[in-house]
């Protein structure tokens, strides 16, 4: 991204952002989740991070909550009420540390670990331990009094349970029960009203309003997590905590822990995202402090938020992402899947970088562009999808996704399926919706059925990516024993891939949501797919299904030509001169390297990540001039090593026993070459002497 894309970027970020914020904020009408919002915000902080000529202390993400509503008096906070800088993995967390520690070093000290509550902050004042005044935070500098509203709460003392004299001010969040949500939610839609999104507006909506009576029919609750006096009682910010409870206020005391190092931190946050989905209340992260007081006032606040504190958010299960390309696979039965191409992504704990479309008419209802600003939802295990648009970001750039009229992989014609029947139709436009007279074509093809299928099909029975048999060959020669046919089954099925190529571009994300695998399953795949990237030419040659071509043949190529590169340019004169190279088998490998789809499918292998080991020119050794056959199991190595040494020492390895056979080395429970070596007099070795000969 140049200079001028980002700025155009962060034009279209914070005016997408302030629209969000005031429906979120001010009108409690939120249109998106919150981790859309926060996707938003984040992609704009790492532009300005990397482009700081952009940053503006007055533009919307400087600003905290939102503006007051004129139906509430304005209330002036005397001490500004501040929002907290998000931080979404460890490592984040860790740079937070190592930021604030360069400016107080040498300083050991706590941290102090507590719930995040999703809800509404407020500010309590009391004088003489009596409830006088209560706001909502606003933009920070100024709320809305709604006291009424939160006298109706009855977890927030009217009176302190221990006196205090003077004036101190609570602050906290009022919140909503997920059991009450449900219970509100259900009343409402009995009633014909709106169905709140979440507790956190579902509380905003109760206290935001005029009639006391309503806010008490809510049945909201209040979580105490800081305090304010005029004196300087407290050392550390624990003890404010334990200072609110004695005052009769709700705290998260239960699930909130003083931690002498990050590590511990880590773990705190583990432990309550365990119990998080059980817990009665909305809940989206952990909030860590440096617990001594003195150094938070020596760290100070930047912007709109403390250096001291931070707020871990947990995965989102929903992010903003931008549309880079859309992909188009296909699979086993011919079926074309357009692929979603992502810039990666981190949602619900897992960094997505595509997403199948399932098919065209999917990307027309959702009104996808190449190009686009889209929100994903990957919900724990499951697979991630593309959820909306958000065209309010668009540039105009954008462009419209066609399907293509010929398949990606053989260039046949793509046709719709005539949904009931055999026939089908082009990919060329839609067709009319009326019913058609009998015998009429579509494609040069008759139909009894209007019907069309939502999915277009590769018309070629012999489709490379049809070839599962294909598919099977290339796995077994590569040697990726996680992958059996049903599992490369499967992927074909979920458009994850069209052809062997795509294997090598899967990724443990790509995987783990599907049913039956895992993260486990996922990771033992990924790590074998990427162990066996690297190939000798021989056994690559062997992959590739050249007709004619069987594993000693491509061996004898690899070892004559030494590079991929050297035989794809070969004529039929070099390879007339190769023993045991016939007229059948130079045409077909001219034939294949002739073929441009054959080199696409090459090239793509390449660019996969797959190496391709040099071959070493055949070598003079002891086994020089002899041919080997084996048959049967053997104890001390496999059959494939003892084929390797055979070569290695200048042997011939043959299928099949003849009078050219000079030895058939027999293991445990040999098969019919031994058998065929007694008639035709072959000397026969067992194990024991091959080991000595070599």
């Amino acid at each position: 991204m140049n200079k001028t894309e980002a700025e155009k970027r962060i034009k279209k970020l914070r005016s997408e952002i302030a629209r969000l914020r005031d429906a979120y904020h001010v009108k409690d009408d939120p249109f998106v989740t919150d981790s859309v919002y926060d996707s938003l915000n984040r992609e704009l902080r790492s532009i300005l991070e990397k482009f700081p000529e952009f940053v503006d202390l007055n533009a919307p993400e400087n600003r905290v909550g939102g503006k007051p509503l004129d139906k509430f008096e304005k209330v002036a906070h005397e001490i500004r009420m501040l929002s907290l800088n998000d931080v979404f993995s460890t490592e984040e967390l860790i740079d937070w540390e190592e930021r604030i520690k360069k400016l107080i070093p040498g300083k050991k000290f706590n941290y102090f670990s507590e719930v995040k509550f999703d809800g509404l902050a407020v500010s309590l004042v009391y004088e003489d331990s009596v409830f006088v005044r209560g706001a909502t935070r606003g933009d920070g500098f100024i709320g809305e009094d709604i006291t009424q509203n939160l006298k109706t709460i009855k977890s927030i003392p009217l009176k302190l349970s221990s006196p205090y004299a003077g004036r101190l001010e609570v602050r906290g969040e009022a919140l909503m029960s997920k059991k009450t949500l449900i219970q509100l939610n259900k009343q409402n839609e009995q009633e014909g009203k709106a169905i709140f999104a979440n507790t956190r507006n579902a509380a905003a909506g109760s206290l935001r309003q005029l009639d006391p009576k309503l806010s008490a029919e809510r049945k909201l609750d209040f979580f105490a997590w800081d305090l304010i006096t005029s004196g300087d009682e407290f050392k550390l910010h624990s003890e404010k905590h334990k200072k609110l409870k004695a005052f009769g206020f709700n705290t998260s005391i239960e699930n909130e822990k003083i931690c002498k190092n990050l590590d511990e931190v880590f773990s705190f946050i583990k432990s309550f995202e365990k119990i998080r989905d059980a817990f009665p209340f909305g809940t989206d992260g952990i909030v860590i402090s440096v617990d001594d007081l003195s150094l938070q006032e020596t760290l100070g606040v930047v912007g709109k938020a403390p250096r001291y504190m931070s707020a871990f958010k947990y995965p989102a299960e929903r992010a903003t992402t931008i549309v880079k390309d859309i992909r188009v696979n296909v699979g086993r039965t011919g079926v074309l899947t357009p692929l979603a191409i992502f810039e990666p992504t981190s949602v619900a704990g897992s960094t997505v970088s595509k997403a199948t479309l399932h098919n065209f008419d999917q990307i027309e209802r959702l009104g996808i562009k190449i190009g686009d600003t889209v929100v994903i939802e990957k919900a724990g295990d499951v697979i991630p999808k593309v959820i909306e648009v958000l065209d309010k970001m668009r540039t105009g750039k954008e462009r419209k996704f066609k399907m293509p009229e010929v398949c990606p992989v053989c260039k046949i014609k793509v046709e719709k399926k005539v949904a009931g029947g055999l026939k089908s139709s082009s990919s060329k436009g839609p067709r009319s919706s009326g019913a058609p007279i009998p015998g009429q074509t579509i494609s040069n093809r008759t139909f009894q059925s209007s019907e069309l299928s939502v999915a277009y099909y590769c018309t070629n029975t012999k489709c490379p990516a049809k070839n599962e048999r294909f598919l099977e060959h290339f796995i077994s020669v590569f040697e990726i024993y996680e992958l059996g046919p049903k599992i490369l089954r499967r992927f074909k099925d979920e458009g994850l891939i069209t052809d062997a190529a795509d294997i090598f571009t899967l990724e443990k994300d790509d995987i783990a949501p599907l049913e039956r695998f895992g993260e486990k399953s996922a990771e033992n795949i990924i790590k074998e797919i990427n162990l066996k990237k690297k190939i000798p030419l021989g056994k690559f040659l062997w992959a590739l299904g050249i007709l004619h071509v069987g594993q000693e043949t491509a061996r004898d190529l690899a070892t004559n030509f030494g590079t991929l590169e050297k035989l794809m340019k070969a004529k039929q004169s070099d390879l007339d001169q190769i023993e045991n190279i016939g007229p059948a088998v130079c045409a077909s490998v001219i034939n294949y390297f002739n073929d441009k789809s054959n080199l696409v499918f090459i090239d793509k292998l390449l660019a996969s990540g797959v190496v391709i080991e040099k071959a070493d020119k055949k070598k003079e050794g002891k086994f020089t001039g002899m041919t080997f056959v084996l048959t049967g199991t053997l104890s001390s190595m496999s059959r494939e090593l003892a084929k390797e040494k055979i070569i290695n020492h200048g042997g011939k390895v043959s299928g099949s026993v003849s009078g050219n056979t000079s030895y058939v080395l027999v293991g445990e429970e040999p098969g019919s070459k031994l058998k065929d070596a007694q008639k035709l007099g072959v000397k026969i070795i067992y194990e024991k002497e091959f080991l000595d000969m070599i």
